[in-house]
């Protein structure tokens, strides 16, 4: 592992000039992780000061009994955005920056699998947020809770555009969620250093690679359910109106379908990191290592099956009551297979008392107590008298706010020397904690015997002589002091990272491989990417960075004349081919821009600008994929001694393969949950189905059909024709495919349309259109497939080697021709209409 190593101070300086990122205004071109994890970490950040000053402001209006700090208008913006921002603002995109900052140091890459991705995600972040508190400055915010419940949010009840900015401005927030799942899954699949198996990968990287896929799957309904309440608000499709063949509880049903498992998307990652820095503070591996793995993997699965619980008072079914309640019970079980992990490693160990365990004792207090409660609210019988009480409010708290922001805190802590290469003040972190942990439990728990008490959650004002005065003044009192609290912490995070003490390499003796490089890292990470020794290299192998510096891993020998990393096995961990990485480009906030453009169309109603929009942020993705690729076969890259390796251009397992296969899976679920919308409104809405529609016959959708299968088989043809070098047949089955596209775009709403039962008039029609939309958006998006594959082919970036374009566009349409073959059915077969 130790030939012709190029000098460390030679091998830094060469990489420093390729991974080089513009400075002043033009780094808002940056595209590394380093840049894009910190820019989240720090909006995630201010965002939550933002939902905290919010808090602050619902706890004085609560504070007494009558008051008038705020009137009801005014106080139901401030929950809503409460909750919004805490939900969508600061914790899911505090998840992203710390996955996107700490996954490539944890598995020795250099950089993600889609760095411009990550780019790309975040400006979609903070823009869709700025439409939000744009939107609350203006007077304008959401104002129906951060759940959004019909029929109260529907155009009746809620008119203006307060309920459109919540709607859009999540929608347009949760394209950075999916993003941030379809990189993380591939960085982690497919980047790993070498030797690092699955089974060695660290803890914290099991925790987002089950995190991802449950976002992958969790978010799609919640995008669904948005955008079919937006459609019944703007253009009056009765989704969710009884009175036309709707329900109002699908709405509920599409929300908690991502809402239950968002509570575990929120706590996997911050379990993932108590399970990263107990074994450290022990200075023990963690117990039961595999027993904790197996209970993340359960618990991401067992998730889904609990949105009903949060449905207990709605009047659903007896039977439906019994199993979601004893699935809510039964997910106390890996819970606590990890609480027990914790404490044993802490109980076999020597745990040193440093900030960061402060708030990981914090986090197992309150947390415990938050399961605790979860258990009495998984009963139905007391669910039913609690609901909608601040009890739920306090338990949401424990858990969400234990459970999430205390270790993320200790995580803060434990990272910043990494981050910034200093110190913090212990005393002042110390006393931070201290009044955050008793304002906290102050806050809180007195809020439990509020809620038995019978007060009513989302409600400003409130009678005296209830017996509610006394408590939620306590209350009041215990969140200023938490206010205070959380004020010394951000004094000490801005004060440390200026002039806080050196901090010396891996000050916390950490067994995890982020701490093998110097800190604050270099943009590549590693000037060598290190063979791996096992689940703790850093314990294993002391000296792996100091090795690794010095070119004694793999890539060291490597031409440094563009950004590289290298790719693995998914499961071995063995090195395959080296990625090329992108430099900086204005293409994802371009991107980014149109994207917004699209959304502030919808928003202010200017619904003629929504379509240039669109074409414009197509031609930007356009640009962005032309530009990567080859139009030569290239060499295979000298990695280190006696090794070979083939770029990603001429492998399998290349990443644009491995990220549409991962974007196709949430497009999966949102169409899954489509068919789960037909099929309930088919089951339990009254005046389903409506009077026989007469569809214009199977002439029309009998061509629509077989030009899907026609523009499918042709992709398959020239994937297959390109594969032995038969590039004139690959462009006339390209071709083919092409227009077999183009037809099917038109043939499928000519063949449904004329016969089909206004939109507006009962939910079976508005159902119907927009099956039909989706399906017709991804035929004419199979179009574009086909023509990149086409001018890629005529331009020379096709070869029987590099066939990347051509298997992203035959995958595309296999996934559009079966779910196109399946609403055909949906919208002609009789079970399925009268």
């Amino acid at each position: 592992m130790t030939q012709r190593s190029p000098r460390p101070v030679a091998l830094h300086r060469r990489l420093q000039q390729v991974w080089h990122n513009p400075p002043g205004w033009r780094s808002l071109s940056a595209v590394n992780h380093n840049i894009v994890g910190r820019r989240f970490i720090a909006t995630a950040l201010l965002f939550f000061f933002v939902g905290g000053l919010l808090a602050m402001l619902i706890r004085a209006q609560l504070a007494t009994s009558q008051s008038a700090f705020l009137d009801d208008a005014l106080y139901a913006q401030v929950f809503t955005m409460h909750g919004t921002i805490m939900m969508f603002l600061f914790a899911i995109p505090l998840i992203e920056g710390f996955a996107i900052y700490l996954l490539p140091k944890m598995l020795g890459a250099r950089d993600l699998a889609y760095p411009r991705l990550g780019a790309f995600g975040y400006w979609c972040y903070l823009l869709g947020g700025l439409i939000l508190l744009g939107a609350l400055a203006a007077g304008l915010a959401p104002d129906g809770g951060w759940f959004l419940y019909t029929p109260l949010s529907n155009a009746t009840h809620t008119p203006g555009v307060n309920a459109d900015v919540w709607l859009l401005g999540i929608t347009f927030v949760e394209i950075s969620a999916v993003a941030a799942a379809v990189e993380i899954i591939v960085t982690i699949l497919t980047m790993r250093a070498p030797g690092m198996r699955l089974v060695d990968m660290p803890v914290f990287a099991w925790y987002m690679l089950v995190t991802a896929g449950m976002m992958l799957v969790g978010f799609p309904p919640l995008i669904l359910g948005s955008l079919i309440l937006e459609l019944e608000r703007a253009a009056g499709w009765p989704f969710f109106d009884a009175a036309r063949g709707g329900d109002p509880l699908l709405w509920q049903h599409l929300f908690w379908l991502f809402g239950h498992p968002e509570v575990y998307i929120i706590f996997l990652p911050a379990a993932g990191i108590v399970s990263t820095l107990i074994p450290t503070f022990a200075q023990r591996p963690l117990v039961g290592r595999s027993w904790v793995l197996a209970s993340v993997v359960a618990m991401g699965f067992i998730s889904f099956g609990l949105w009903v619980h949060h449905m207990f008072t709605v009047g659903i079914p007896h039977l439906a009551l019994v199993f979601f309640s004893a699935a809510s019970m039964l997910v106390a079980i890996p819970t606590a297979v990890q609480m027990f992990a914790w404490i044993a490693t802490l109980w076999h160990g020597r745990p040193k008392l440093a900030l960061p365990m402060l708030w990981l004792l914090g986090f197992l207090v309150v947390f415990v107590c938050g399961g605790l409660t979860g258990v009495m609210l998984a009963l139905v019988p007391f669910n039913w008298q609690a609901h909608d009480t601040h009890f739920v409010v306090a338990h949401l708290h424990y858990v969400l706010v234990g459970g999430f922001l205390f270790p993320f805190l200790a995580g803060v802590y434990y990272w910043f020397p990494h981050l910034f290469g200093r110190q913090t003040l212990p005393r002042l972190g110390s006393w931070a904690f201290w009044l955050v942990f008793v304002g906290f439990n102050t806050t809180f728990f007195v809020m439990h015997l509020t809620g038995l008490l019978g007060m009513p959650r989302r409600v400003g004002s409130y009678v005296a002589g209830l017996g509610w005065d006394l408590p939620n003044l306590v209350s009041s009192l215990g969140s200023f002091v938490m206010g205070i609290g959380f004020f010394l912490l951000l004094i000490d995070l801005v004060v440390s990272a200026y002039l806080g003490r050196i901090a010396p390499q891996n000050p916390w003796r950490a067994s995890t491989l982020e701490w093998a490089m110097p800190t604050p890292p270099t943009f590549y990470n590693f000037a060598s990417q290190p063979r791996i020794p096992g689940a703790e290299p850093l314990w294993t192998e002391p000296d792996l960075g100091a090795r690794a510096a010095a070119g004694e891993g793999l890539l060291a020998e490597a031409q440094a004349d563009e950004q590289r990393s290298l790719g693995s096995d998914p499961v071995s961990g063995e090195p395959t081919h080296v990625v090329r990485l992108p430099r900086p480009s204005w293409l994802p906030l371009a991107a980014a821009l149109a994207v917004g453009g699209v959304f502030m169309a919808l928003l202010t109603k200017n619904y003629g600008l929504a379509p240039p929009a669109a074409l414009l942020a197509l031609a930007l993705f356009w640009c962005w994929a032309w530009s990567i690729g080859l139009r030569q076969d290239p060499a295979a890259v000298d990695v280190g001694p006696g090794l070979q390796l083939p770029v990603h251009d001429v492998v399998d397992r290349a990443p644009g393969r491995a990220g549409l296969l991962w974007t196709l899976v949430a497009n999966g679920s949102f169409f899954v949950s489509l068919l789960f919308g037909h099929a309930y409104l088919a089951t339990v809405a009254p005046g389903w189905p409506p009077p026989r529609w007469l569809h214009a016959g199977w002439t029309t959708p009998l061509a629509g059909a077989a030009a899907l299968a026609l523009a499918c088989g042709a992709m398959h043809y020239a994937e297959r024709a390109n594969a032995r070098g038969d590039a004139r047949g690959r462009q006339l089955a390209l071709l083919a495919a092409l227009i077999a596209a183009l037809s099917a775009t038109l043939l499928l709403p000519t063949g449904v349309l004329p016969g089909m039962p206004s939109p507006r008039e009962h939910a079976y029609g508005a159902m119907l259109a927009f099956s039909l939309a989706y399906a017709v958006l991804h035929t004419a998006l199979g179009a574009v497939f086909a023509a990149y594959a086409l001018a890629r082919g005529q331009t020379g970036y096709l070869s029987a080697r590099r066939s990347v374009e051509l298997h992203n566009a035959r995958l595309w349409w296999d996934y559009t021709a079966a779910t196109g073959a399946v609403l055909l059915l949906a919208m002609h077969v009789p079970g399925w209409r009268h």
